[in-house]
């Protein structure tokens, strides 16, 4: 899917850090970029990381939402994900289920009228 939408022009990609398919994500990105030298992509992230936590991004490829220290972080995630939303054209998620963070992100971004690739099947 990434090589079908670098084909059709998209060039930036933001990806989050929670979850597996955020991982799997990065992971499919990492190996692009050394294939397309021209795409870039942005790990968003919610929270400042622990100094003792295993920090698995390199510090160039991440960044924090403008403002969210501002943000409880018991809603940091949402905010993290509305500020990629805002920037976004496409959203690649793997939903399988209607409820929780992913069904309901994957909702707000077919409200906004972004184009929206669910790899689970799910639309």
């Amino acid at each position: 899917m990434v090589q079908k939408l670098i084909n059709e022009g998209v060039n930036v990609f933001y990806v989050g850090t929670h979850g597996n398919f955020d991982f799997y994500a990065l992971s499919v990105l990492r190996k692009m970029k050394e294939q397309h030298p021209q795409i870039a992509y942005t790990v968003v992230l919610a929270y400042m990381p622990s100094e003792s936590a295993n920090f698995p991004y390199e510090e160039e490829e991440t960044v924090f939402p403008e403002r969210i220290e501002k943000t409880p972080k018991r809603f940091a995630i949402s905010y993290r994900n509305r500020w990629m939303l805002k920037k976004s054209d496409y959203v690649v998620a793997y939903v399988t289920h209607t409820c929780g963070g992913a069904a309901s992100f994957v909702k707000k971004a077919m409200s906004a009228g972004k184009t929206v690739i669910n790899l689970a099947g799910n639309e």
